[in-house]
């Protein structure tokens, strides 16, 4: 069995954005040259997520309107986290989104449903940050 590991770095401009990130995960599978397995994609962050989902930008309008309304950003003085930092809502937008996404691969390609795409969802951005992906098969 093979191993593969690579770190994506992003640097978001907003607070919260969605970033389509499968054309980078398609090619760390190209990279790998595994045909058959496993590609496991999470951020190495506690306040970002990555999920699969449509690639709609009405739908991740309904998610940011959605996760606002869940755990609003303001106040910050709502959330017994914040004191040092103001970042308690993205932490439970986070949770909300989930942490990581795994993908079968099948001959060569990542096995997605028709509309699957895999997103890097940041929630305390302006500032660098990393996905892991990690690819085990053959």
């Amino acid at each position: 069995m093979k191993s593969y590991r690579k770190e994506l770095w992003f640097n978001t401009s907003n607070r919260r954005e969605y970033i389509n990130i499968t054309p980078q995960v398609d090619e760390c599978l190209r990279e790998s040259g595994i045909r058959e397995g496993l590609c496991l994609v999470n951020p190495m962050h506690i306040t970002a997520s990555v999920f699969i989902n449509d690639n709609e930008h009405g739908l991740h309008q309904d998610f940011e309107k959605w996760l606002e309304k869940l755990a609003p950003e303001l106040p910050h003085s709502q959330y017994a986290h914040n004191g040092f930092e103001d970042n308690a809502d993205a932490h439970l937008k986070r949770q909300v989104m989930g942490r990581e996404v795994v993908v079968a691969v099948t001959n060569g390609k990542l096995d997605f449903g028709t509309w699957e795409q895999i997103f890097y969802g940041e929630f305390d951005g302006k500032r660098r940050k990393r996905v892991l992906v990690k690819i085990i098969g053959d």
